[in-house]
C-alpha cells in the first residue's frame, strides 16, 4: 500500500473529499469506500495538515478531534444527544481514518511513537510521586519499594474489569513508574476483593467490562486503542522523553513482573504476553474469551501466537480454551507457578533478578526482534477498523449484556 506525500496537489484531496459529500445520500457502504480511498491516496498528506507537518505530536484522541473539525466529510464530528446508532457509525468512520493512518509507514510510526510520550497527568503528579513514592486513584495503587514499583489494581468491587477510567489510571501509573528514576523494576497485582464471590481474595482482572461495554461507556478511541497504543506498548516500549542521552535509545525502559492471582481473563490475559516475567498462583487460571464475546482479543492475536504456537493460539482465541496454571501448556504463557501463599516471595526473586544493568538492553533487542513497530503498526492499522465493526455488532450487545449478568468463576 503507498500513501501520497505531504507533496502531493491539494486539490487532489479537495476534489475527493468532495466526492464523498455528493455521495452523501448513497449507501452507508458505499460512502465507507469513499473515505477509505481517500485515506488510502491522501493519508500522509492529511495527517501532516493535521500535525503542523508532524512537529505537533498529538495522542490519538486529540487526532481523531482534530480529524473531526478539519476534514467532517471523512471523520463526522459527535452530534448533540448523539443516539447509539449514530455513535455506532461515527466510531466505524474513526476506525476507517485511523487504520488509513496507521497503514502509512510515515503517519502511523509518528503516531505510534506520539502515543508513548507521558500523560500530562502523569507528568503533573511525577513530583509528588518521586517525593512520596505514593499514587492512589480510583482504579489503582502505586508505591515504590526498595526500588521496585508496585502497580495494584484495585477495583475491587468489579474484580479489576477495565473501563475508560482504569485505562487512564493504568497509563498514568505506568507512566511514573518509568519516568522515577528511583524506580528499577514494576511489578502488577490485582488487589483484594469485596466482590462477594471472591471477598478476601487477590484476582489479577476479569476483562473488559462488559456491564460498561453494554451501557455504550466503552468507546473505541478512549478505551479500545488508547489502551493497547497507550499503557501497554510503553510496557513492551518504554516511555518517550527529551533527555541528554537521547542519542542511546528515545525512551526509558525498564522491566516487568505480573503476578496472576486467581485468574487472568480476557484483557488480564491480553497483559501477561507483554511481561518480562509471569508469576501465578497454582490455583490461577487464563483465558481469553473474547471471540465468545464477539470482539477482537487486543493485539493477542499478533502476541498470543508467537509466545505459544499457532495452535494453542487457536484454542484460546477461537475455541475459548481455558488454561490452569498447573497444566503443562500454561508454562508457555507463565514462567513460575506457585503455591498462593508464596506468590510474594516469588515477586521479590523475580524482581531482584530483574535488576541486573543488562536486563533492559536485552529485553529492548527481544522486543525488537519479537515485535518491530512496522509488525504491530500494520496490525494495529487493521484492528482500528475490525474492532470498531465488531464493538457496534448487534451480537456484541446480546453477549454483553448476557455475559455482563454472569461472574467468572474459578473451576474446582
Amino acid at each position: 500500500m503507498t500513501t501520497r506525500t505531504s507533496e502531493a496537489p491539494a486539490t487532489d484531496l479537495r476534489i475527493d473529499l468532495a466526492r464523498i459529500t455528493d455521495a452523501r445520500l448513497a449507501t452507508a457502504d458505499r460512502v465507507r469506500r469513499l473515505r477509505a480511498a481517500v485515506m488510502d491516496r491522501h493519508a500522509d498528506e492529511i495527517y501532516d495538515r493535521l500535525t503542523d507537518g508532524r512537529s505537533a505530536r498529538p495522542r490519538i484522541a486529540e487526532l481523531v478531534t482534530a480529524a473531526a473539525d478539519t476534514f467532517p466529510a471523512l471523520v463526522p464530528p459527535p452530534g448533540p444527544a448523539e443516539p447509539p446508532a449514530d455513535r455506532a457509525a461515527r466510531e466505524i468512520d474513526q476506525g476507517i481514518f485511523l487504520r488509513g493512518v496507521l497503514r502509512s509507514p510515515v503517519a502511523g510510526r509518528h503516531l505510534l511513537t506520539s502515543m508513548l510520550q507521558p500523560t500530562e497527568r502523569a507528568l503533573r503528579l511525577l513530583p509528588e510521586f518521586r517525593s512520596t513514592g505514593v499514587l492512589h486513584t480510583e482504579s489503582v495503587r502505586l508505591e515504590r519499594r526498595a526500588g521496585v514499583a508496585h502497580l495494584t489494581m484495585c477495583r475491587d468491587d468489579c474484580l479489576n474489569a477495565e473501563d475508560n477510567r482504569q485505562v487512564d489510571d493504568m497509563e498514568t501509573a505506568v507512566d511514573l513508574a518509568l519516568l522515577d528514576p528511583d524506580v528499577q523494576v514494576g511489578v502488577v497485582r490485582g488487589g483484594t476483593m469485596t466482590h462477594p464471590r471472591y471477598r478476601g481474595r487477590r484476582v489479577f482482572s476479569a476483562g473488559i467490562n462488559l456491564k460498561a461495554l453494554h451501557a455504550g461507556r466503552i468507546s473505541l478511541v478512549d478505551f479500545l486503542l488508547r489502551r493497547e497504543l497507550g499503557y501497554i506498548s510503553k510496557l513492551v516500549r518504554g516511555v518517550l522523553v527529551e533527555r541528554e542521552d537521547s542519542w542511546r535509545s528515545a525512551t526509558v525502559e525498564k522491566p516487568w513482573v505480573a503476578a496472576v492471582d486467581t485468574f487472568a481473563i480476557g484483557g488480564g490475559c491480553q497483559l501477561l504476553l507483554v511481561f518480562d516475567h509471569v508469576i501465578a498462583g497454582a490455583d490461577a487460571y487464563v483465558s481469553l474469551p473474547a471471540a465468545q464475546e464477539g470482539i477482537i482479543p487486543g493485539m493477542s492475536n499478533l502476541r498470543l501466537g508467537r509466545v505459544a504456537g499457532a495452535r494453542l493460539a487457536r484454542q484460546v482465541v477461537l475455541g475459548g480454551r481455558r488454561i490452569r496454571a498447573t497444566e503443562p501448556d500454561a508454562r508457555l504463557l507463565i514462567d513460575e507457578v506457585v503455591e498462593p501463599d508464596a506468590v510474594d516471595a516469588a515477586v521479590e526473586r523475580a524482581a531482584e533478578a530483574l535488576r541486573a544493568p543488562a536486563v533492559v538492553p536485552n529485553r529492548s533487542m527481544l522486543n525488537l526482534a519479537e515485535e518491530p513497530l512496522d509488525v504491530f503498526r500494520a496490525y494495529a492499522a487493521e484492528f482500528a477498523l475490525q474492532q470498531a465493526v465488531r464493538l457496534h455488532a448487534a451480537d456484541v450487545g446480546d453477549k454483553a449484556a448476557r455475559f455482563g449478568a454472569a461472574v467468572p468463576v474459578t473451576p474446582p
